[in-house]
């Protein structure tokens, strides 16, 4: 006996039916039994459970070989809602999906000098949260929000008193208890779930599952913003692991890094670096102009429209970023040999649109042959959204590894662990 109960194997057949459907759908009864394995049976018992929960509908019928036609299903768009935030480096973003991750509402608060103030930024969350569920007018019904998933820069450890708490070196979070914080004065009731990890992490599971991770066995997520980070996704670790790439030593004794480090990959790749060594090479970005807006400039300023001169700091400062990339690329792919490095994040997609190729080649050309010569090497498919989209499908992923049910409100009780910790770190 391997230790499974009846319902364990219920809850298994519902989360096979409901990825399949969701993945390939729509699908017949007919075609779900071979591509989930289960019996005739069985595929009309779930499938009349999942219909009775509200969670498939029908999508028309196909002619069957003599006989009548078969009804077709897929998953049911509104039967479930989920809230993606990516707490990013320019912008706090608060999307709301259907269960099929089409956006319903948006609403974004900018970070104005890079301010990573916690009660702002957790201030920015609860706000963006009310504005979406307002905008739709879906409200706050627990039974209608599969949860909110968060994507954060930095380490995320999940303790049984706080909740997530997010060690964020680099934008100055010592283990700051974001979830206890935002369950305090939140607008959402307190059986609603919140799924908090790294932001490089739920760009690894938006690319895996929609965009150009998908199919893959092993694979290396890249998210190059201001900062620099990675997802990797192996048959081992199904799905995904944040690694701090951004911090392995590229220079010994090099630039400062802003996590205090000297000579990271991020303080010569990042964006917030590359800006800073154009700059100190006597290049001119835009006063006052936000990051995304000033990296468009200078790819502007080094490859000019026809006609124009290109201005050759900006050029060389570029390529030398490619070359650092493609060497932090090697260390990846030397290190866990993956089918696929994926490169995301809006200064990765807007520089990968005009270096991607350089960046290849020194790659190949500083990592091991036997595992260079098996990895392709491209831009992210989902754009600079993926990880909001990631982020919502953290709760997603929950609610069908739970067959489709969502968990039972816990009853009232003691005060939560959260609570308590909040108390404990509250001035005296």
């Amino acid at each position: 006996m391997n230790g499974r109960t009846v319902r364990d194997l219920r809850r298994a057949n519902r989360t096979a039916v409901l990825q399949r459907l969701y993945f390939d759908g729509p699908l017949s009864r007919f075609e779900l039994g071979p591509v989930t394995g289960l019996s005739s049976g069985s595929v009309s018992n779930v499938v009349a459970d999942l219909v009775a929960d509200g969670l498939l509908e029908e999508a028309g019928s196909v002619d069957s070989d003599g006989g009548r036609p078969r009804t077709l299903l897929r998953v049911a768009p509104g039967s479930g809602h989920m809230i993606g935030v990516d707490v990013g480096e320019t912008r706090v973003r608060v999307e709301l999906f259907d269960l099929t991750l089409t956006e319903l509402a948006r609403a974004e608060r900018p970070l104005t000098q890079r301010s990573y103030d916690v009660e702002a930024i957790v201030g920015h969350i609860r706000d963006g949260i009310a504005e979406v569920l307002a905008g739709t007018g879906t409200g706050t019904e627990p039974e209608a929000l599969l949860g909110v998933g968060i994507g954060v820069p930095g380490i995320v450890a999940h303790t049984p008193r706080s909740g997530a708490v997010v060690h964020g070196q680099t934008i100055g979070w010592d283990a700051v208890p974001l979830e206890a914080l935002l369950r305090t004065g939140s607008p959402l009731p307190g059986s609603v779930r919140y799924f908090i990890d790294n932001g490089a992490k739920t760009l690894g599971q938006a690319e895996m599952w929609f965009g150009g991770g998908r199919g893959a066995r092993s694979a290396v997520v890249v998210l190059f913003g201001s900062g620099v980070g990675a997802c990797l996704v192996t048959p081992e670790v199904e799905h995904g692991r944040a690694v701090e790439w951004g911090h392995l030593t590229v220079r010994v004794r090099g630039r400062r890094c802003r996590c205090g480090a000297l000579g990271c990959l991020e303080a010569y790749a990042g964006a917030e670096s590359l800006l800073e060594r154009w700059r100190e090479a006597g290049g001119r970005p835009p006063e006052g102009a936000d990051e995304e807006t000033a990296l468009t400039a200078m790819l502007a300023a080094a490859h000019p429209a026809e006609g124009a001169e290109a201005d050759p700091v900006a050029l060389a400062v570029l390529e030398e970023t490619a070359e650092y990339l493609g060497a932090g690329l090697s260390d990846l792919i030397n290190l866990f040999q993956p089918e696929r490095i994926i490169v995301g994040g809006w200064a990765g997609l807007q520089l990968g649109a005009r270096f991607l190729p350089a960046v290849r080649r020194h790659a190949t050309a500083y990592a091991l042959r036997y595992p260079a010569e098996k990895v392709t090497v491209d831009l992210g498919r989902l754009g600079p959204d993926a990880v909001t989209v990631g982020a919502a499908i953290l709760p997603l992923a929950d609610f069908f590894a739970r067959g489709g049910r969502r968990p039972e409100p816990t009853p009232e009780g003691p005060a939560p662990a959260w609570r308590t910790a909040l108390e404990e770190r509250a001035p005296r």
